[in-house]
C-alpha cells in the first residue's frame, strides 16, 4: 500500500473515531469515550508516521508535538485540577515543538507580523473574559499557554509565506480554535456542548500539521 493510501486510511480511522468520540460524549458513554479519543489521535500520530516524518528535520519536530498532544489527549480523560495541569503542559510542549518546527523550515517576516495584530487581538480578548472564571491557581499556566499557542499560529503564517503548504496555517488555527471549546467547557457553565465542534477542529488540525510532514519532504526531495 501506497503511503498516500496509508495516510488516507489512517486519517478516515482517526475522523471517525472522533465521531464516536462526540457521539460518546453526548450520550454519556464512558466506555466508549477514552477508547475512540486514543485512537483518534493515534490516527494523527500515524499519519505522520506513514509520510516519513523520521527523514526530516521538519517531520521529526512535527512527530514530536504530536506525541505530546496525544499524552495531552489522555491527561484529559482524568478529572480534576491536576489531570488538567498535566494535559495543559502536554499541549504546551505540543506547540513550542510546532514553534520549533515552523521555525526550522523559515519564516516570513512579512506574513509573521500579518498574522501578529489579530491573533494578539483575540488572544487578548479571550484572556480577559476567562480570567475571572478562572481558578487562582491556573490563571498563570493558562496565560502561557495562550501565548504559546497564539505564537504557534503566527508562525505557522509565517512559514506559509515562505512556501509551506497551506495546510500548516490551517491546521494551527483549528488547533487553536479547538483550544476555546476546551476553555470553554473547563472554565465556564455554558450548556452548549462546544465539544461538538472542537473536537473535529482539533482532529483535522492535527492531521493537517501531521499531512504537512509529506508535503515538506517532497519539496525538499526537489531541491
Amino acid at each position: 500500500m501506497r503511503f498516500e493510501q496509508r495516510c488516507i486510511v489512517a486519517g478516515a480511522i482517526s475522523l471517525v473515531a472522533c465521531g464516536l468520540l462526540v457521539g460518546a460524549q453526548a450520550l454519556g458513554l464512558p466506555f466508549i469515550v477514552a477508547p475512540s479519543k486514543l485512537v483518534a489521535s493515534c490516527g494523527f500520530i500515524a499519519v505522520a508516521v506513514f509520510s516519513d516524518a523520521r527523514r526530516s528535520r521538519y517531520g521529526r519536530i512535527i512527530l514530536l508535538g504530536l506525541a505530546f498532544s496525544w499524552f495531552g489527549d489522555m491527561f484529559l480523560l482524568g478529572e480534576g485540577e491536576t489531570f488538567f495541569l498535566a494535559g495543559l503542559a502536554s499541549f504546551l510542549l505540543a506547540h513550542v515543538a510546532y514553534i520549533f518546527a515552523f521555525s526550522t523550515y523559515g519564516l516570513s517576516d512579512k506574513w509573521s507580523f500579518s498574522a501578529l495584530l489579530p491573533v494578539a487581538i483575540m488572544s487578548m480578548v479571550v484572556t480577559i473574559w476567562l480570567t475571572p472564571q478562572v481558578p487562582e491557581g491556573m490563571v498563570v499556566p493558562v496565560r502561557i499557554y495562550t501565548f504559546a499557542i497564539s505564537l504557534m499560529v503566527i508562525l505557522a503564517f509565517g512559514a506559509r509565506g515562505v512556501g509551506a503548504p497551506v495546510l500548516v496555517p490551517l491546521g494551527a488555527a483549528l488547533f487553536y480554535f479547538s483550544d476555546l471549546s476546551v476553555a470553554l467547557l473547563q472554565f465556564t457553565s455554558t450548556p452548549f456542548p462546544h465539544y461538538v465542534w472542537g473536537l473535529p477542529f482539533y482532529y483535522t488540525g492535527q492531521l493537517m500539521l501531521a499531512l504537512s510532514v509529506s508535503y515538506v519532504r517532497k519539496k525538499e526531495n526537489e531541491r
